[in-house]
């Protein structure tokens, strides 16, 4: 019988049960993260039955948070980041000052020290990484002015409490112990620790941004895609750690800057799509981490003190970034947007209270509010994003609306817009057949889920929309009703199978042209509605051979005669509405397809 050891059953039992009740989750018409954390709880401690190794899952979910962080970098650069410095950081200091006074406060009515309220203010203090991320990924708002606020205060927030961590052990032994407190040997700490991720941050934007790039672009020209994907693993793995051995920060920001480095170069599209598998299996473990570590007698033992705690988390820090936010001149809806985000904690959470537990200035009660609290509101947090949404929807004018900058983009399509394509993704096949449209004289609208391109085509003058095309509003602004055409140029075949249904339903007329890789994609995206699916292999084949022509007219003639011959046999395997564009194709002006 083979030996399953603490970490494959950590891995497997981890994802399987997650899985199970993430989509049980989503059938219910709740967040999938209520499925992964109660997946925790059942397989943590406090439940009867078997128990996981807790130090292993947590070693796991870190690899998660990595990846994340260095998939949010692929899609940030410098430039970005030094936009909102000016709100990033006073914000964030302002933020965790307010959240640790309210901590220390709700210690001092505990009966606690002064100390034991210090770190437990800090630790209500910080966002996870991980839920922050997440919450504006779904929402398609991490590339907004609103998402970049909150993705710069998260820096900021990892860099304080970075310093935290390396200054808590003298801190703790200033209050101990007086005496023999080195007022010197804590400020050259201080300056140790700031200077060393200084360094770090200059070495990967002064190198970094030539050597990493180069570095990837020399595996992708190996041809293989299983030694691109392992580099890209291996930058953002690698660096993370070197960023926490070598420069004493934390392995967020060292993935972060990983990934940023690598914004400028033409792979970063290809290193995100490589990476997103793995990047959701782990965040998945790191939900599953945070259950396993809630003990549900918290709730009974101590009520007022974990609804205090919630309270600080949800209400206190949120109202605090709410009115920074405010006093910096930023609209309501950045505002409320940066409150749901912060409106939870997480990883340094746990790293600080599990320090304030070996310096003996935690106690085990205050550690378990702490888990308590981080649990409760990341459970809530998506509900907040919810209700932030629908309370925007009935309350804004249209003067909000407008001062948005996602809403100001999608409000430049013509009212009168009629007869035009619809091009859902605008990557390599997608700008080829947007081009081919404008030299034809017919007019499209361009959907795409990247805000950077979008406001790169609405400069140049081109209609488009910013969002995810799965959903039907998105398709509603790019004037689906008048539309003529569809096309949907995605690499997901199963994405593009949704959005041609949703499309169908308000428009069964509709023609939906759509690009498939795989037969499993064309045969489901043909039974959701598209009136054709297109494939591109044996064209490009086609294409080939007709070249031959040029050097041998009997090769040519053979070669002709294979092909059609291919195309017979290959038109009697595919299913309805799955056909072969010839890529020289010329598009008509008449009726028919603009892709055919």
């Amino acid at each position: 019988m083979h030996d399953t050891g603490p970490l494959l059953v950590a891995i497997i039992g981890g994802i399987v049960l997650a899985a199970i009740l993430g989509l049980l989750a989503n059938r219910l018409k709740v967040s999938p993260l209520v499925g992964y954390l109660i997946a925790g709880i059942i397989f943590g401690p406090a439940t009867p039955g078997f128990v996981a190794d807790t130090e292993i899952i947590q070693q796991l979910a870190e690899i998660g948070v990595i990846l994340l962080m260095f998939g949010v970098g692929l899609h940030f650069s410098l430039k970005d980041l030094l936009e909102v410095k000016n709100i990033a950081i006073p914000g964030a200091i302002v933020q965790i000052t307010v959240a640790t006074l309210l901590g220390m406060g709700m210690a001092a009515i505990m009966g606690w020290s002064t100390l034991t309220g210090l770190v437990f203010g800090l630790c209500l203090s910080t966002a996870s990484t991980v839920v922050l991320l997440r919450a504006l990924e779904e929402r398609s708002l991490v590339e907004t002015q609103r998402g970049r606020i909150a993705v710069g205060w998260l820096i900021v927030e990892d860099l304080v409490m970075v310093l935290t961590l390396v200054l808590l052990p003298a801190i703790t032994t200033m209050f101990g112990d007086s005496q023999n407190y080195n007022l010197m040997a804590v400020l050259t700490e201080v300056a140790k620790t700031v200077g060393l991720v200084i360094l770090f941050i200059a070495i990967m934007i002064v190198i970094g941004r030539r050597v990493i790039p180069w570095l990837l672009a020399k595996s992708a020209s190996t041809g293989s895609d299983e030694l691109f994907t392992l580099s890209v693993l291996g930058i953002a793995l690698g660096i993370a750690l070197c960023a926490v051995q070598l420069f004493g920060a934390s392995f967020a920001l060292g993935a972060f800057f990983a990934g940023m480095v690598l914004t400028e170069s033409e792979l970063s599209h290809r290193a995100a799509n490589n990476i997103l598998p793995l990047k959701d299996a782990f965040a998945v473990l790191f939900f599953v981490s945070v259950g396993m570590l809630f003990d549900p007698h918290i709730l009974i033992d101590h009520p007022f003190a974990t609804l205090s705690t919630i309270a600080i988390i949800i209400l206190g820090k949120s109202l605090a970034a709410y009115l920074i936010v405010r006093l910096f001149g930023h609209s309501k809806r950045t505002a409320l947007t940066i409150s749901a985000s912060l409106a939870q904690i997480g990883e340094f959470a746990y790293i600080l209270a599990a320090l304030g537990i070996a310096l003996n200035v935690f106690s085990a009660e205050a550690h378990s509010l702490i888990l308590a609290g981080s649990i409760i509101s990341i459970v809530i947090n998506p509900f907040l994003f919810n209700i932030l949404e629908h309370y925007l929807n009935r309350t804004e004018n249209i003067v909000d609306k407008i001062i948005d900058p996602i809403a100001e983009i999608n409000q430049h399509i013509p009212a009168n817009l009629t007869g035009h394509a619809i091009l859902v993704g605008h990557g390599r096949l997608g700008s080829t057949i947007a081009k081919q449209l404008d030299r034809r004289q017919i007019p499209f609208v361009v959907i795409d889920s990247s805000l950077t391109l979008i406001e790169h085509l609405h400069n140049e003058g081109i209609y488009a929309v910013f969002g995810n095309a799965s959903k039907l509003a998105i398709l509603e602004l790019a004037h689906l009703k008048t539309a003529k055409w569809l096309i949907i140029s995605t690499p997901n075949g199963y994405e593009a199978g949704e959005i041609s249904m949703h499309a169908k339903q308000v428009r069964p007329d509709l023609d939906i042209y759509v690009r498939a890789f795989h037969d499993d994609e064309a045969e489901y995206i043909a039974e959701h509605g598209a009136t054709k699916v297109i494939t591109g292999e044996e064209e490009i084949a086609a294409h080939i051979l007709e070249l031959l022509q040029l050097d041998d007219n009997s090769t040519a003639q053979d070669a002709n005669r294979a092909t059609a011959a291919e195309k017979t046999t290959y038109h009697k395997k595919t299913e309805k509405g799955k056909i072969n564009i010839p890529i020289h194709a010329n598009l008509p002006s008449g009726e028919g397809s603009p892709i055919e």
